[in-house]
């Protein structure tokens, strides 16, 4: 009986199980321990069991991505549109929270007694992103190139945050296969076509307790962020709603009106269809808050759902999990001028032109896991002048909005593909496939 479920609607029963579970911890004041002790872990190990494939699937995928192209004018082109498209659509969505934030102005709205209560209680996780923070920004204008090159291709591999350098390793191997002849390149590429193969299948098998991996997640955030004073965090969170109403609306505006013009103006796939399509990555991102352990579901979905060829998907998608993060982007635009508003300080248009300029390189930057964006984000506030220490007064709702817009960024991968798909005649007519072992309508045994 329970097999005949789809996946995503076990995946929102988890997420709403575990926010009841951990709404009633709260309110009886029953004993958190437990729930640390012997819930989260449960989720831990589905998130850790997504990161264990993030790198191989990476790098096998790009591997056969670029080799598939067939030649290097291929790649420059389809690199070029991929590249291109998650730059602009990343600075729309910095524009649009930017709009938003100035026009609500959200900060001016915190009481003097809130901002103080933030900046005391969250002082030693502001001194640690801080610094982490400085050790950035400390170093040259090519940093960021420097360190897109690996000095060791297998420490890169070892570390999820290393991304990007197993992106270029990756491309690199792929542009060398073009350029050897075809019959040494075929025994290579044949490796990590099944490699890759393997890497899917092993998804499969992890998907299996995504709904308990989710439940555990939401029960055990509910609990950590009422800590020993559930009052004080409904407080927090309450003073706080306006700045996580004015994200919120911002993510909202980039799926609703941006992707569904992308999806318009490209494909002839219905926006409606497509959020169907993608609702068990969608929730598995909003779960995890990482676009880099969503990567599997979501290559999967996007080849068996929409019909974009492996070819496509391979290389735009874990480009995009690497560098494009449109919802990131949003969140650190609005929250740098909510935390200006709130300590008194006004922003030039010249300061807000550096936001958009610094919240865009802070996206290439940053990598797919969850907090990331509190680091860049204070590199973004130094940029314009406003104390890094400022970012206490937005850690409160962080890990909600991590959430949310971890959604943006997954669906943002998603709908350049399909658009650059499109592009290349690599979409099949608009039609929806429905032989993904994720979705309701397929054969019981293939259901999960």
């Amino acid at each position: 009986m329970f097999k005949k479920i789809p996946l995503h609607t076990q995946i929102i029963g988890g997420l709403i199980l575990g926010l009841i579970v951990g709404l009633v911890i709260i309110q009886f004041g029953l004993s958190p321990e437990f729930t640390i002790n012997f819930i989260k872990p449960i989720g831990t190990i589905f998130i850790n069991a997504l990161k264990m494939i993030a790198v191989p699937l990476v790098f096998a995928s790009l591997v056969i991505g670029v080799a598939n192209l067939g030649d290097i004018s291929k790649l420059s082109r389809i690199g070029g549109k991929t590249i291109f498209a998650y730059l602009i659509t990343t600075v729309i969505a910095i524009t649009i929270g930017l709009i938003l934030v100035n026009v609500i102005k959200p900060g001016d709205s915190l009481p003097q007694e809130t901002r103080d209560n933030l900046m005391s209680l969250y002082d030693d996780a502001v001194g640690t992103k801080k610094d982490m923070a400085a050790e950035v920004t400390s170093q040259g204008p090519l940093q960021p190139l420097i360190e897109i090159v690996p000095e060791n291709i297998i420490k890169a591999a070892g570390d999820n945050g290393s991304m990007l350098q197993v992106v270029f390793f990756a491309i690199i191997v792929g542009i060398a296969l073009l350029q050897i002849p075809k019959g040494k390149a075929k025994n290579f590429t044949d490796f990590f076509d099944a490699f890759n193969d393997v890497i899917i299948k092993i998804v499969e098998y992890i998907m299996l307790i995504a709904p308990y991996g989710v439940f555990a997640l939401m029960a055990s955030l509910i609990v950590e962020i009422a800590g020993e004073n559930p009052d004080s965090a409904v407080e927090l969170l309450l003073a706080l709603l306006k700045y996580t109403l004015v994200v919120l609306g911002g993510l909202i505006l980039v799926i609703v009106a941006i992707y569904s013009l992308i999806l318009k103006s490209f494909t002839k796939i219905k926006f409606i269809d497509f959020f169907k399509a993608m609702r068990p990555a969608m929730l598995l991102g909003f779960s995890t808050s990482s676009s880099s352990a969503t990567l599997p579901v979501t290559m999967k979905l996007v080849e068996d759902e929409l019909g974009v060829s492996e070819e496509v998907s391979s290389f735009v998608l874990p480009l995009g999990a690497t560098i494009n993060m449109n919802g990131t982007s949003l969140y650190q635009a609005v929250a740098a001028v909510f935390i200006a508003q709130a300590l008194g300080m006004d922003l030039t248009i010249s300061q807000q032109l550096t936001i958009v300029l610094t919240a865009t390189l802070a996206a290439i930057g940053s990598a797919g896991v969850p907090g990331a964006g509190l680091i860049m984000l204070i590199i973004v506030l130094e940029a314009i002048g406003v104390p890094g220490a400022g970012v206490a007064l937005i850690i409160a709702p962080d890990r909600i909005l991590d959430m949310f817009r971890t959604v943006v960024n997954i669906t943002g991968d998603a709908t350049v593909c399909v658009a650059v798909a499109s592009t290349e005649g690599e979409l099949p007519d608009g039609l929806i496939r429905q032989s993904n072992p994720f979705t309701a309508d397929v054969q019981p045994q293939q259901e999960i």
